[in-house]
């Protein structure tokens, strides 16, 4: 896969794991949080952007060295919720600060995406718990 992570897009012409798309996707909220005005709103949700974003892909990183199947489940719940805040705050600077912004819709399309993916982890790995 060809990655180029200091220009401007990530080549995406391969299917990805979600550890490398969680990661592509903090780098991208980063490059994106740079770009805000630098007024009260835009420093505030920049900064909450930054936070939610980049740890959804920590924590799915710390899931792949659970210690059980419970830690696995844990840290792929975190990782859900942060993806789910993270597109809060990317509808909000959609509808606020960045109006039609095609790297935030953008961003707004990948958090959901991969809320729906991470979600399925969880579900599946409660399922295989159980069994």
């Amino acid at each position: 896969m060809a990655n180029d992570l200091k220009g401007e897009n990530i080549v995406a012409d391969q299917p990805r794991n979600i550890q490398e798309r969680t990661f592509e996707f903090g780098v991208r909220i980063i490059r994106l949080v740079d770009r805000l005005p630098h007024t009260t709103a835009g420093i505030q949700i920049g900064r909450q952007l930054v936070a939610s974003g980049t740890s959804v892909g920590a924590n799915m990183q710390e899931a792949d060295g659970a210690e059980s199947k419970t830690d696995f489940i844990h840290k792929v719940g975190i990782a859900l919720k942060e993806a789910q805040e993270s597109h809060y705050w990317l509808r909000l600077i959609d509808a606020t600060l960045l109006k039609n912004d095609t790297e935030v819709n953008s961003l707004v399309q990948e958090a959901y995406e991969i809320s729906r993916i991470i979600g399925a982890i969880k579900r599946t790995a409660r399922l295989n718990k159980r069994t």
